[in-house]
């Protein structure tokens, strides 16, 4: 197994797959018999939120970080293996937080869980450059697009500044055919290529089915590409389906390891179930990209 079990998952600009590369990742590792927790660190923009089907009077980061909750007041159960902390919607909530216990969160967190990932907002401040010095790495997500690039060097430079170390690019919405060179969009930034996940018409079709793309349609060439990606950076064997052996010869990312087992759950007294449909209605806020 990897050594880095934090990983920020982080793009300068909204709307390139952030939320949806997270959640994937997230759900190959648990399926594969690892603890996840997914971390909402945009304390502004809540993207995680819908997961739980919060109640009005639901606890969130926002009352950790104020103070007033524990994190395993804030943790709840998304499916067998895999739990989130989703942030608030509330202004007047997010104006009583303090940013800087997101560390003590993070310590928790890795303390308990296998792999933990951090959901980082768009743009530059605080709280987005934050998570982004306490991961052990930072995933860059990125679509193809000039201005999603540009966006993307500002995420590159803001991790160097808040001391933390940059894993690779990932770039979402590619095509087969296209003459776009991704390794040459990676030299750009001057980090490492990762991978690629291709437009994919069952990814949006996931969404609206309430769940993870990996599980929705674990055929499909994107959720291939998550699973490799979920297998490089954890170094964790997954098994494999034929999607994943028919596009073992391209070049691209979209052939990828497969978890597609069924672990026996490991719930603790201080995670409450969510419904699996809610998945839709947080990644839908969150996404327009699929």
């Amino acid at each position: 197994m990897s050594h880095e079990t934090v990983y920020a998952i982080a793009s300068g600009k909204g709307g390139v797959g952030k939320t949806t590369t997270t959640v994937n990742l997230g759900t190959v590792l648990a399926q594969a018999g690892e603890r996840v927790a997914i971390v909402d660190t945009d304390l502004g923009m809540a993207n995680l939120a819908g997961f739980v089907s919060l109640t009005p009077d639901a606890t969130t980061l926002h009352d950790v970080l104020a103070g007033d909750a524990s994190i395993a007041d804030a943790t709840y159960r998304l499916a067998d293996n895999i739990v989130a902390v989703p942030s608030g919607t509330d202004l007047d909530e997010y104006a009583k937080t303090s940013p800087e216990g997101l560390r003590d969160v993070v310590d928790e967190l890795r303390s308990t869980y296998d792999f933990v990932f951090l959901d980082v907002g768009a743009g530059v401040s605080h709280e987005t450059v934050l998570p982004l010095g306490l991961a052990d790495s930072v995933v860059v997500v990125s679509t193809p697009e000039p201005a999603a690039v540009q966006d993307s060097q500002k995420t590159v430079e803001l991790t160097a500044r808040a001391g933390g170390e940059i894993a690779g690019l990932v770039v979402t919405r590619t095509h087969p055919n296209s003459d776009i060179s991704y390794d040459e969009i990676a030299g750009q930034l001057e980090i490492p290529l990762l991978g690629t996940v291709p437009e994919d018409p069952t990814s949006r079709e996931s969404v609206c089915a309430g769940t993870p793309l990996v599980v929705y349609d674990p055929q499909s060439s994107a959720s291939a590409a998550y699973r490799r990606l979920a297998a490089d950076l954890s170094g964790i064997d997954v098994p494999t389906t034929s999607a994943d052996e028919d596009g073992a010869d391209q070049p691209e990312a979209d052939d990828a390891d497969e978890s597609g087992s069924e672990p026996d759950p490991q719930p603790t007294a201080s995670e409450r179930e969510a419904g699996h449909d809610d998945v839709s209605s947080a990644i839908t806020e969150a996404e327009s990209d699929n």
